[in-house]
């Protein structure tokens, strides 16, 4: 607990102790009351400071206002023992309040502690300590065993394991070396590593998760602003019906105490406590159980509308697949497999498109061969002299223009058909392989209602239908630009006029992300315009998260029509009870305090919630 809460917790326990001992000294009307008077204050001041403050900035009708409104005419009554009551187990309906969001704060300000407090920057073979905020682009820094990585970069020295926790909430550390790229606030757990830096203290993952999070509170949902609503009209008509209730049924039917007991009942029973902590408890304690599980939820709003989706629209290139080429077949019948790769790979070399790349990484051998006159034409392929020989490698359009008959067409995965002298001698097939356990997570997401899933993707049409019949999507469309993406998505939620989730990574899902009615970034390898545009950021890239996320959110909502319920339910009940006379202080302080303290409790499941 902390300091408040312990301070709350010894003036609970002291009030209770002085409680108890009213109750024997019950023909001692002056001890009794030198006793109690002070218990009332133990554990009322704080209450009382509050609502005078409020009355004083013109917020009259709150919580405050009528615990003391009601308490007062108890004392006022002659029932001293059931106001120090109900204002003790007010105060006990507070504390657990502030453990209830000490937990789920905690698990949001779990991930406040990845801001790295300095770091280590290496100038003329020097190192010096700086404020992060200070590093500029190109800087080498030096982060040793322990210490967190203040900024995103690429590592030129050394290799490590890095906790990776409290970013993604994978406990199992993440091994990097020379040229994998690390991100800030990251814990290095084993050797010394130099790392060059790639982006600006501000533009770096810690930052943008810090700025994330401090403005999820800001973004209400619909189920919140309407409980603030509601709270703001429902307060000043209850008081004025209390009002009511004491004065005008005594001046014809007399016997004036009983019903202002009455009226200070209907006080105590219709404070929306419960309604006013536990509905934005529940949407808090959801974004910090996902928080925590490396989810990164910009608002509460968002959950909702989670909740709601039954379309989901995926991005395939870094979203279903790996989002890097690998070498996975080479075809030649002119040649042996390694020599027709040398061939592609000495071509290549002098290429910096993704695919180019996945050849040099493939072929282990020397470039030894003279390779010059290179051309590259843009979106189709190269052309370049090897050893004297003209080669081109590329399409099948390009092959087409130079009048080169290919004599098998292969349509898995992309196609590097390879000529020399004009005549086909093979091609390198070239593939972006699916993430690990995507068919099953997209299973487990039709089971929490998603029931339309589509895919959209700027890849080959035949490559994408080829991905999406295999993981079993209901419609596909390849070949789309970002312009095309947006046009679909804009057809998908017209046709559909369902809630739709847009789940994508590149700086092109941007527009689409913030178009649809809730974004899912994928944040470790997405781009900065995507985490940017999404509601929902996967820190982990891990496509298991999104089904955790959707069942997250609907069992938010769940926990929040659940505590709605109850506590109107039991509310109106006792209020009517309490007009009728049916009903006494007890049963009212377990209709304020006891359905609060419920309603927390059934909040707090939301912590224990399994990925």
């Amino acid at each position: 607990m902390t300091k408040k809460q312990k301070s709350s917790f010894y003036k609970i326990v002291i009030c209770g102790i002085l409680l108890t001992g009213s109750f024997f000294l019950d023909r001692l009307f002056f001890l009794r009351l030198a006793v109690l008077i002070p218990a009332y204050f133990v554990i009322g001041f704080d209450v009382l400071k509050k609502s005078f403050r409020n009355i004083c900035k013109g917020q009259i009708f709150d919580e405050n206002f009528l615990m003391v409104i009601a308490t007062f005419g108890a004392f006022v009554i002659g029932e001293y023992n059931e106001a120090v009551f109900v204002m003790l187990f007010y105060r006990v309906g507070e504390l657990f309040e502030g453990i209830a969001v000490g937990k789920s704060r905690k698990s949001i300000s779990d991930l406040m502690k990845i801001c790295p407090e300095y770091a280590n920057v290496e100038c003329n073979g020097e190192i010096r300590t700086v404020d992060p905020e200070s590093l500029v682009l190109g800087d080498i820094i030096v982060v040793k065993s322990g210490e967190k990585i203040p900024v995103d970069g690429i590592v030129i020295e050394g290799e490590s394991n890095l906790d990776t926790a409290n970013l993604t909430g994978e406990s199992v550390p993440r091994f990097v070396t020379v040229g994998d790229s690390v991100i800030s606030g990251c814990i290095n757990n084993g050797g010394v590593l130099r790392i060059k830096v790639e982006k600006e203290f501000a533009n770096s993952t810690v930052s943008k998760i810090l700025e994330m999070v401090e403005n999820a509170s800001a973004k209400k949902s619909a189920s919140e602003n309407f409980i603030t609503k509601f709270a703001r009209f429902y307060t000043p008509i209850v008081v004025f019906v209390a009002v009511f209730l004491a004065i005008v049924p005594s001046l014809f039917m007399g016997n004036r105490q009983e019903w202002l007991e009455r009226a200070l009942i209907f006080l105590v029973v219709s404070c929306p406590c419960a309604l006013v902590i536990s509905v934005p408890l529940s949407f808090f304690c959801g974004i910090g159980k996902a928080s925590k599980s490396g989810v990164l939820i910009k608002g509460s709003n968002y959950i909702e509308v989670l909740s709601k989706c039954d379309t989901m629209v995926f991005d395939k290139t870094g979203t279903l697949t790996k989002g890097f080429f690998e070498v996975s077949d080479v075809v030649s019948e002119e040649y042996s497999k390694e020599e027709l790769l040398r061939i592609v790979a000495h071509g290549e070399k002098f290429s910096n498109h993704p695919v180019a790349a996945s050849v040099c990484r493939a072929y282990k051998g020397e470039y030894d061969a003279e390779v010059c006159d290179v051309r590259e034409i843009a979106g189709k392929g190269i052309k370049f002299l090897y050893d004297g020989v003209e080669c081109i490698i590329g399409n099948s359009a390009l092959l087409a223009e130079n009048g080169v008959h290919i004599s098998v067409e292969i349509y898995d995965g992309t196609v590097l058909y390879v000529a020399r002298e004009n005549q086909y001698v093979g091609c390198v097939v070239v593939e972006d392989s699916i993430k690990e356990n995507i068919e099953f997570e997209l299973k487990a997401l039709r089971k929490f209602g998603i029931t339309t899933q589509i895919m959209l993707s700027g890849d080959n049409r035949t490559v994408a239908e080829r991905v999406g019949k295999k993981l079993g999507f209901d419609e596909v469309k390849g070949e789309l630009l970002p312009s095309d993406k947006m046009s679909a998505l804009e057809n998908i939620l017209e046709k559909t006029r369902k809630t739709v989730a847009y789940v994508g990574d590149g700086v092109n899902d941007a527009p689409v992300l913030r178009r649809a009615d809730v974004g899912i970034a994928m944040g470790a390898m997405g781009s900065d315009a995507a985490i940017e545009a999404a509601d929902i950021v996967l820190m982990d890239d891990r496509i298991e998260k999104i089904p955790f996320a959707v069942g997250l959110a609907k069992k938010t909502m769940g926990i929040v029509k659940q505590n709605i319920v109850f506590a109107l339910g039991i509310k109106f009940a006792v209020m009517l009870f309490s007009l009728l006379g049916f009903s006494n202080m007890w049963l009212a302080v377990f209709a304020d305090v006891g359905v609060a303290v419920v309603a927390i409790l059934n909040a707090m499941r939301l912590l224990k919630t399994k990925q």
